[in-house]
């Protein structure tokens, strides 16, 4: 207990604070942003960031990574928050937290098996994508003192690490704010800061349940919300638990991580904020900046809400520029440039299951649809190049009444349609054996098409055997076949 206790949380304390400083400073204007996406008051962002990242410090299955509002949840959130108000989107925010803790307990994080690695790499580049567009509105109509301080800052980030010593002791995007922040306030800089974001809080948040009639019709209302929610919360926060995993060569508890994320968007809610899930782009900023334990997201998350509410005058003053050069590195980073040159040597459908993830993603804001085609995709390659595995071959031993065939391969609803057609039911013989010891059937479908050869092959006098089935096949064949039942002929002709 000590011994994960210290590895968990102290083991890499200078590295989690000075990186947890960063993103705290980089979690303020985006969860304003996002407050002001959902249609809420900027608090209920900054409340919601602070309390999910100190929760999933504590409970969380993935050190070192942040969670706090996201926009991808807040786009879920638009219609809610105006057709029924703020106490309906924290009712939902808190059931979205009982819906990811009940998929913790059923181990539904497993699932994240089933996402192929061309769909986690559209996904980082899709969301690479988002992070630098959100950024060009702040670099859009502006003077040319916004260029030149968001070009100083990405000169600092990327120049700054090259200085001997103090350039590895102290994370470069820090560096950025700090210094940019203090000359824009030493020369009176006329350029947009995260005060001109919108109103930061002046208290601590306070417990207090959601305001909401505790009755059916409530229940149906935010249903669909924290479905969504929920679906979108996890599934980014899976996805980026493996970008993490990758970063930093460690694993992580889905899990965990599924039944955490839920208790921090239940108490969330319960303290004025909304729900939200892991940062793909906070967590390469922490990664990045030396985080790795829980301490850095906790720190993160304390410092956001001491920040905001004791030194709002000094954090108002920071100058958006500087946040932005430090997101332009976020995406840089982030974006996958290998997948660029691995275009020409990956195979195909590898290449459409990233390129339409990337595009589906970008083109909707929507995580979790670019995700399920991406999935689909794959899926549906996948077994068509299983399918083609599959032959069923003749033995050369076969006389002229007997013919045997060999079946090799995988036989599933992808690959019955060939698994019928390799058979010659105009041939006459007499006895036909089916060799079924190097075949597996998977499913009804397949089950079906051995059914369907076995009684054409009846119809035209033959008698068939069907042998060397392995116990899973003949399990499910027992089970779904008809073509061994005594009315065999008259089942398959009501079909």
């Amino acid at each position: 207990m000590t011994d994960t206790l210290k590895r968990e949380w102290f083991s890499n304390i200078r590295g989690d604070v000075l990186s947890g400083t960063v993103v705290a400073l980089a979690l303020i204007p985006e969860a304003i942003a996002f407050s002001i996406i959902a249609g809420v008051d900027p608090k209920v962002g900054l409340y919601a960031s602070f309390c999910i990242a100190v929760i999933i410090s504590f409970l969380g299955g993935r050190p070192g990574m942040i969670s706090a509002a996201t926009g991808a949840m807040a786009l879920l959130m638009v219609t809610l928050v105006k057709e029924h108000g703020l106490e309906y989107l924290l009712a939902a925010s808190f059931l979205c937290g009982v819906f990811q803790v009940a998929a913790g307990y059923l181990k539904l994080g497993g699932l994240m098996r089933f996402v192929s690695r061309s769909v986690v790499t559209g996904f980082v580049n899709a969301l690479a994508i988002l992070i630098f567009m959100a950024q060009l509105p702040e670099l859009t109509n502006v003077t040319w003192h916004v260029y030149a301080m968001t070009a100083a800052g990405l000169g600092i980030i990327y120049l700054f690490p090259y200085i001997p010593v103090i350039g590895k002791t102290l994370p470069s995007p820090l560096v950025c704010i700090v210094v940019l922040t203090a000359f824009a306030m030493a020369i009176g800089l006329d350029i947009r800061t995260v005060g001109d974001m919108g109103e930061l809080p002046d208290s601590l948040p306070i417990f207090l349940l959601p305001d909401v009639p505790l009755n059916l019709d409530t229940l149906l209302i935010i249903l669909p919300y924290s479905l969504g929610l929920a679906v979108v919360g996890l599934l980014e926060s899976m996805m980026t638990a493996t970008i993490v995993d990758d970063l930093t060569d460690t694993t992580s508890d889905r899990n965990r991580e599924c039944k955490g994320q839920g208790i921090a968007n239940m108490g969330s809610s319960l303290l004025g904020g909304m729900a939200g899930c892991a940062m793909i782009g906070q967590s390469v900023i922490n990664i990045k900046s030396g985080g790795r334990c829980r301490l850095s997201t906790f720190f993160a998350g304390v410092l956001l809400l001491i920040m905001v509410v004791f030194l709002d005058e000094l954090i108002s003053q920071i100058p958006m520029a500087a946040l932005v050069a430090v997101m332009i590195m976020v995406s840089i980073g982030t974006f996958s440039w290998q997948s660029i040159i691995d275009l020409k040597k990956h195979p195909m459908s590898t290449n459409i299951v990233m390129l339409a993830t990337v595009a589906i993603v970008v083109a909707t804001h929507n995580l979790a649809l670019g995700v399920f085609v991406g999935v689909l995709l794959a899926s549906l390659f996948f077994a068509n190049k299983i399918g083609r595995f599959m032959v069923v071959k003749t033995k050369e031993e076969s006389t002229e009444t007997t013919r045997t065939y060999k079946v090799v391969g995988q036989v599933f609803f992808a690959s019955s349609e060939k698994f019928v057609d390799y058979f010659d039911f105009k041939e006459a013989v007499q006895n036909v054996v089916i060799d079924l010891s190097q075949a597996h059937f998977w499913d009804i479908t397949s089950v079906s098409a051995l059914d369907k050869v076995v009684i054409k092959f009846r119809r035209e006098g033959a008698k068939v055997e069907v042998i060397g089935m392995n116990e899973a096949t003949a399990t499910v064949v027992d089970k779904f076949g008809v073509h061994d039942k005594p009315d065999a002929d008259s089942i398959m002709s009501g079909h």
